[in-house]
């Protein structure tokens, strides 16, 4: 089967995985999996395993390991995307599906002073999370940190390379910024929400050290500017 599963650490012992129920639901009835059969799960801690099923039954798929390698599919730079929260619940979900598939390691929701909402709704961003992993044969499950100020963030970061989204004065393309800067293990990326960061925002992040950026001559949606910078910082850092 070409499917990625997914099975929790908890699922894997002894050289052996019990995949969840509703992963074995899928694999059994849907992809008709059987004993014999192999199948690629992977665990979200960066874990990649081979697996030959041995018991194949409708609610449960059970598996011994026959290769195992450790963070396929993942960039080599830790980044992490700070969003502000989006009046549609559904364009913050699409944002979090495709960075899953590009390569973030870690989601925050911003609350600031332009955002419309203050919360999410965590279980439904966490299936989203999972689906893109599996789907874009990711090995890791990125954190999805609960809502946060962007002063909060800042002082909690220690991030190497720390990158606001601003269409201002003094900002610069950001691709001046990750491209003759060197590899950076690590990268905070802020993007504000429909209307973008109050001033007073962008003035804080800036005092804790990060560069204003800007993303290019077109006005882009909140979304689609956290996945382009997301992807200017992976790409910067793959080449």
């Amino acid at each position: 089967m070409t499917t990625n599963f997914y099975a929790p650490p908890a699922a894997i012992r002894g050289g052996r995985v019990v995949l969840p129920e509703d992963e074995a639901r899928h694999a059994h009835t849907v992809l008709r999996g059987a004993t014999g059969d192999e199948m690629t799960v992977v665990d979200g801690t960066g874990g990649w395993y081979r697996v030959e099923i041995t018991h194949a039954a409708p609610e449960q798929v059970v598996g011994t390991i026959v290769e195992q390698r450790e963070e396929v599919g993942e960039p080599a730079v830790d980044v992490t995307v700070a969003l502000g929260l989006l009046k549609k619940r559904s364009r913050f979900e699409t944002f979090v599906e495709k960075a899953v598939e590009l390569g973030v390691r870690r989601i925050v929701p911003l609350r600031t002073a332009r955002a419309e909402r203050e919360s999410i709704r965590e279980e439904r961003l966490r299936n989203v999370m999972v689906a893109a992993m599996k789907q874009c044969r990711r090995s890791r499950l990125p954190a999805l940190v609960a809502p946060r100020s962007t002063a909060d963030l800042l002082d909690e970061s220690e991030s190497e390379r720390r990158l606001v989204c601003h269409a201002g004065d003094a900002s610069v393309p950001i691709r001046q910024v990750v491209d003759p800067g060197g590899a950076a293990a690590s990268a905070l990326v802020l993007v504000g929400p429909e209307g973008g960061f109050a001033p007073s925002e962008v003035e804080g992040a800036v005092r804790a050290g990060a560069t204003p950026v800007s993303l290019g001559a077109r006005r882009l949606r909140a979304e689609t500017a956290g996945l382009a910078a997301l992807h200017a910082v992976i790409t910067a850092q793959s080449n």
